[in-house]
């Protein structure tokens, strides 16, 4: 009997050392994560949004295939294939060139950083919205094929007429908590993208996130997006909510447009939780194959010197 009480206190040693060691879990089960906020070291890597070749995409002078070859020659670590750009879309592509797609970026060393379609939640037609439901379900499943960790969606182009933010709000939680639910079951995080359209301000896009309340939803943080408010504040206030960014060359604001300060931003990003991909997006007029490499390297001047202060 003693020896059986003194290997239950000797049990009840090791199981408490575990928990001690583990840190972040209690024996009553795992607490909420806190991700470090001042890890040293590289934690960024720098993708391209295909938008910024939208032009060529669009009419035929450009491919994603092709777009693969140059994101290598430019030593990009990833490349968020949107999928707009997809041979037919919005119809889902054949299996054969998905992973085409997929082998071809493994094989010249890019990861994929994600995938976004156009979605539209603010349509008061219940019936119409199950289809929008339905269509960001189907395109999940494409971003699983493709190991795309995250897809991007939207809330809606506008508030519609007679209705208010809330009841619109109301109708967008549940759509996306499907969606996201959706992802789960699918292993891609679903992250809706601030675009100056439903979603106007950080206030808002907050409370988008946390009505939908899932660890599989997320927010696309568009760095060039916040044109109601201050913009930096606007970024710091919701870095936190972050899965995902499209890091911008210039912000409109006050009716103004001006250059991004990239340092400015990637301090604000830094001294966040956020770690992963930083997708780049070029909309200035002109070519991208010249426009695009002029603004990785002041991403890269600014990110280097940032991440080494």
């Amino acid at each position: 009997m003693e020896s059986f009480e003194r290997r239950k206190f000797l049990m009840s040693l090791t199981t408490l050392s575990a928990a001690t060691a583990l840190g972040n879990f209690s024996l009553a089960g795992a607490a909420v994560y806190k991700p470090p906020v001042n890890t040293e070291g590289n934690r960024f890597k720098i993708s391209l949004n295909a938008y910024s070749f939208n032009e060529p995409l669009r009419n035929g002078k450009t491919s994603l295939e092709a777009l693969l070859t140059f994101c290598a020659e430019y030593n990009f670590d990833a490349i968020d294939l949107t999928a707009y750009y997809f041979p037919g879309y919005p119809q889902i592509p054949g299996d054969k060139y998905i992973y085409d797609l997929k082998r071809k970026a493994h094989r010249m060393g890019l990861e994929i950083s994600g995938t976004g379609i156009r979605n539209e939640f603010a349509e008061p037609g219940k019936a119409k919205r199950a289809e929008e439901v339905t269509f960001v379900k189907r395109w999940i499943e494409v971003a699983a094929k493709l190991g795309a960790p995250v897809i991007r969606i939207f809330s809606g182009k506008a508030l519609p007429p007679n209705y208010t933010w809330q009841e619109v709000a109301d109708w967008i939680t549940e759509d996306i908590q499907a969606c996201a639910e959706y992802g789960k079951q699918h292993g891609v995080i679903v992250a809706v993208q601030n675009h100056n359209d439903f979603i106007k301000t950080a206030d808002e896009a907050i409370r988008l996130i946390r009505n939908v309340n899932s660890d599989w939803f997320g927010l696309v943080l568009d760095t060039g997006s916040f044109v109601t408010m201050e913009p930096y504040s606007e970024i710091q206030k919701t870095a936190e909510y972050a899965v995902n960014w499209q890091i911008k060359e210039k912000l409109s604001y006050n009716g103004k447009e001006e250059l991004m300060d990239l340092e400015r931003l990637f301090r604000i990003i830094r001294a966040s939780a956020y770690r992963g991909y930083l997708p780049i997006e070029t909309l200035s007029v002109g070519d991208p194959f010249v426009i695009v490499p002029v603004f990785l390297k002041q991403v890269r001047t600014a990110l280097e010197k940032v991440v080494n202060s």
